[in-house]
């Protein structure tokens, strides 16, 4: 799972998997769910996310996690 952050457009997208979406739908305004050929979901994009959710932390309770990557913003 993959968190990238658009700061230019205010927008989060949260990838699920290494599946190429096919299909979106649009849930609530501002928030599109992304799903595969075979209607599983990989991906949520949320528009104005940080009038959503608190971005200012990223909190994380027992996840089977094998890797935690940390990457800085490219300038």
């Amino acid at each position: 799972m993959k968190f990238y952050y658009y700061p230019e457009t205010d927008s989060l997208y949260i990838d699920l998997s290494e599946r190429t979406s096919a299909d979106s739908q649009e849930v609530a305004p501002g928030i599109v769910l992304d799903f595969d050929e075979d209607g599983q979901l990989v991906g949520i994009d949320i528009d104005h996310a940080s009038q959503i959710a608190d971005l200012s932390r990223l909190e994380a309770k027992s996840l089977p996690l094998q890797t935690l990557s940390l990457a800085t913003p490219e300038r």
